[in-house]
């Protein structure tokens, strides 16, 4: 029975909405659960959306549960108690999608304290990157000794038409499971229907809780100013539908208590035009449809973006994986949109965050890790950047700062030829070269560690899977990165090094550049120079060791 204990409290204090228990109430943990390592279930749908066989990465994989969040949120105590007792129970992989809020430092924070505990016992911790995109230096859970993963899309996108009375069809973006059976409803601009006893058409417009006059919108479709309300002030009103507009552009569907499309900008306005210009405005929503997207993978607009807000020249984040439109198991006690009012309770969900790229990633270390049971966190974590698959920085903006390595390709990662392998010893180095003292040093590690004095341990000494270089415009550069690269393939191998970066002011060399093996195991070192002057906000290119069999590719970035 001890499993089900596993849920932490530390202050006691339960809010009505809680259980009392490991059960989830919110549906997010079975989602992200099911993920990674669900078993196989025939006939998967939500409500007909995305129908097959689901399963998780790796199926044949148990599951250990630590409920760690609550209705309230997730806190730093609680989170410590979950990831210790998951330490000590030896997980081989851990998986948390939580993140988010004020940056801190790495000794502040409990996932980065909670994480080196768990490199020192052998456990790679996958994290989320967070949903704070697209500004640059949103990214959560940026510490070297784990890994964090970044949300791309999927080749399934979904898409809503709505029908104007005067039959002008518009699509729009949601996923809608709701049929009105083409039935016209009445439609109402938020803004001329306020709640004058609690709020005004500043607020109205936009659709807030308690900001509607329920007399004007009940039966009625909403039109609002903004999708942030998410139907949810629409449906307490008692309207039939809404149909939200907004400023920026919209990638992705979400789901909605009640029917409803979000509208760009452009289409948005001459929504708004139909309705302020006609006396008696009708609409129907139709249910959404499944569509191809042809451009997948990309990032999506949410994913949090780097650079590293505390080591910047640590690229993260350090994968993408699949995170848009995301179909899993479900709690069958918490509704499809998990707010009262929503009647529907279903096995399997939709949803969208880098809480359900993480697990695609955990699952595949897991993958990893039972081919090489007896490899590192760093190892593991290695394997899956370096066989990551190259992204298009043509239509992510941000590059390698949006999607790191690339995109997870799990089936090379089991045998990635080389890795880059790291310990306790050399992030400890790491932190000492970043300036850090020995008192906040133990903090984190809770031991007698200590900075060696013969030992700088700059970022481009820690042998990380990827480079990355901080410099200052139109002044010359020259950086020397240090890394040593770990024969996993075959005993007898000889890689070289092939590399791609933009002619014009950036020139990068390897020394040597050609790596021989003669066993599994052994170890050789090599530089990478990186120089030049920087007339961009950003360049970036690759090293690629290739040994006619394997491709061990890590990105090169150079930044101001």
């Amino acid at each position: 029975m001890a499993c089900n204990t596993k849920y932490y409290r530390s202050d006691g204090l339960f809010l009505p909405d809680d259980f009392e228990s490991p059960r989830d109430s919110d549906g997010h943990g079975t989602h992200t659960a099911s993920t990674a390592a669900g078993n196989l279930v025939d006939g998967a749908s939500l409500y007909g959306f995305g129908s097959g066989t689901a399963r998780g990465g790796v199926p044949s994989a148990r599951i250990a549960v630590y409920k760690i969040c609550w209705s309230d949120g997730c806190q730093d105590a609680d989170i410590l108690a979950g990831l210790d007792d998951a330490i000590s129970d030896g997980v081989d992989i851990i998986s948390i999608s939580v993140g988010g809020g004020r940056t801190r430092d790495y000794f502040e924070d409990a996932i980065d304290i909670a994480s080196f505990h768990a490199m020192k016992n052998g456990i790679l911790t996958v994290s989320s990157a967070g949903n704070e995109g697209p500004g640059r230096s949103t990214i959560s859970n940026f510490s070297p000794w784990s890994l964090s993963v970044a949300a791309s899309t999927i080749d399934r996108k979904f898409s809503t038409k709505v029908q104007l009375g005067n039959k002008k069809i518009y699509e729009g973006v949601s996923i809608n499971t709701f049929d009105l059976k083409n039935k016209t409803y009445p439609m109402i601009y938020g803004g001329d229907a306020p709640n004058t006893t609690t709020a005004s058409s500043r607020s109205s417009r936009l659709c807030f809780p308690n900001s509607l006059d329920k007399k004007l919108v009940k039966g009625k479709i909403v039109l609002c100013d903004t999708i942030r309300a998410n139907g949810i002030g629409a449906l307490s009103a008692g309207a039939a539908g809404t149909v939200a507009r907004d400023l920026d552009s919209i990638d992705y569907s979400n789901l909605f208590p009640l029917p409803a499309s979000c509208f760009n900008f452009v289409d948005g306005r001459n929504i708004f035009q139909y309705v302020n210009s006609t006396s008696a405005p009708t609409a129907t929503i139709f249910r959404s449809s499944e569509v191809n997207d042809s451009l997948a993978p990309y990032i999506i607009s949410f994913s949090s973006i780097g650079p590293n807000p505390i080591t910047p020249e640590i690229i993260k984040p350090d994968i993408s994986a699949p995170g848009v439109h995301i179909l899993a198991a479900w709690s069958s006690i918490s509704p499809v949109y998990s707010i009262p009012g929503d009647n529907r309770f279903v096995t399997f969900n939709i949803i969208s965050g880098t809480s359900m790229s993480c697990p695609h990633v955990s699952g595949a270390a897991a993958y990893v890790k039972s081919f090489h049971p007896t490899w590192s966190p760093a190892a593991i974590q290695s394997a899956l950047m370096t066989t990551a698959a190259p992204m298009r920085s043509g239509i992510n903006m941000e590059a390698e700062f949006a999607y790191g390595s690339g995109h997870l390709n799990p089936l090379k990662a089991a045998n990635p030829g080389l890795v880059y392998d790291a310990n306790e010893t050399d992030y400890i180095n790491f932190l000492c070269g970043q300036g850090y003292a020995t008192r906040l040093i133990q903090l984190l590690s809770k031991d007698n560690s200590t900075c060696p004095k013969d030992t700088n341990g700059t970022v481009s000494e820690l042998n990380y899977p990827s480079f990355g270089l901080s410099t200052s415009p139109l002044k010359p550069f020259s950086r020397t990165f240090k890394r040593t690269a770990t024969n996993v393939g075959s005993p007898t191998a000889v890689y070289r090094a092939n590399l791609s970066f933009p002619t014009g002011t950036l020139k990068i060399r390897v020394n040597p550049d050609v790596l021989s093996f003669t066993s599994v195991g052994q170890k050789l070192s090599f530089e990478v120079i990186v120089e030049g002057t920087m007339d961009k906000a950003m360049m970036s290119g690759a090293l690629v060791w290739d040994d006619g069999e394997h491709k061990v590719r890590s990105p090169i970035v150079v930044f101001i």
